[in-house]
This record gives structure tokens, sequence and C-alpha cells, in this order.
């Protein structure tokens, strides 16, 4: 009996969001689609987000994943830029809530040990890795779709594995394992 499953991997951005589908048969991956939507034209960030959504849901409808894997926002020395990608994150995920799309989130470090072994590797090495993987022809220049690419690919590597991060099936899923975020 063959089992399909198609996963949505998204790297959430406000200048860039990258995304990468990968369609798993019978658990061999192959590259459904791999692009990026370019955000930098846009100064308002309330439309940054709204495109963020839209694009979100237009992929599940298009597409039709089982699963959105994403990349966490890692904590950095500049709070205004992590508050605008946690919110870009967010708006991604509540596309994907909205169409009850199971989502799981992946911490970089972990995105990247998945797919080149070393949790400190640049983008590069983790799109080089990818290109040999799904037999890629050639790179995209930005290397954000390649990152939403291989948060899809992590989380075909961890599935049925107990150690992802957090894995969200609904609205109800996300307000129960972040009681403290929601007031």
């Amino acid at each position: 009996m063959s089992s399909e499953k198609i996963i949505l991997g998204i790297d959430p951005g406000t200048t860039v969001m990258g995304f990468g589908l990968i369609k798993v048969v019978n658990k061999k991956m192959e590259l459904i689609r791999l692009d990026e939507l370019m955000l930098k034209k846009y100064s308002d960030h309330y439309v940054k987000l709204k495109l963020i959504f839209e694009r979100t849901i237009h992929l599940i409808d298009t597409y039709h994943p089982d699963e959105i894997a994403i990349e966490a926002p890692f904590f950095g020395k500049n709070v205004q830029s992590m508050l605008k990608l946690g919110r870009a994150q967010g708006v991604a995920m509540a596309a994907g809530l909205s169409r009850e799309v199971a989502i799981t989130e992946y911490s970089p470090k972990k995105i990247k040990m998945a797919i080149t072994g070393n949790g400190n590797a640049s983008k590069e090495q983790v799109a080089r890795m990818l290109q040999s993987l799904l037999k890629i022809k050639e790179l995209p220049k930005n290397l954000d779709s390649t990152d939403g690419l291989a948060a899809a690919v992590c989380h075909f590597y961890n599935s049925g594995r107990a150690t992802v991060e957090k894995n969200y099936t609904g609205w109800a899923s996300f307000v129960k394992q972040n009681e403290k975020r929601v007031k």
C-alpha cells in the first residue's frame, strides 16, 4: 500500500518568505516547488503580513499539503526584527491553522542539523545538500527558498519521531500548548 504526503516548508520573513514543497511517496522525497515571496518593495509592515497570509493560503489551496513545517524565529539581539519575524511566522501559521493543516515548528539549528549533520551549517551548505538530495538543477540566487525547503525536508526526516519541537493540529492545540501566550 503506497503512502503519499505533501509537506510545505516555510522560512518566514518580512523581506523574503522562502518556501518549498515536497511530495513523499513510500518514504521517497521529490521536489514539487521551490520559490519565494519578495516583500522588499513594500514599506508597510501590515501589507507584508497580509501578503504572507494570502500566499500561504494560496499555496495550501493549490497544493493541498498534509503538513506544514515552519522555521521558528531565532533569538537575536535586535528585538524589533525578532518581533517582525515572529509576526511573519504567526500569520503563516494562522493561514495553515485556518485550513486545518497540521503545523510543526523547528529551530534553525535543528533544520541545519537534519539536512547537513551540522547545526551551524551555512545557508550555502544547506542549499548544496538539498540540491544533491532533490536533484535541483540550479539553485536560486536568494537562499530563503532553500531554507523553506529545508524545513520541509527536516520535517520528513523527523516524521514519526517524538523529538519534534512544537506541533499544532488546529487552534485548540495551539492554545493548549501556548497557554501563557494566549490571554
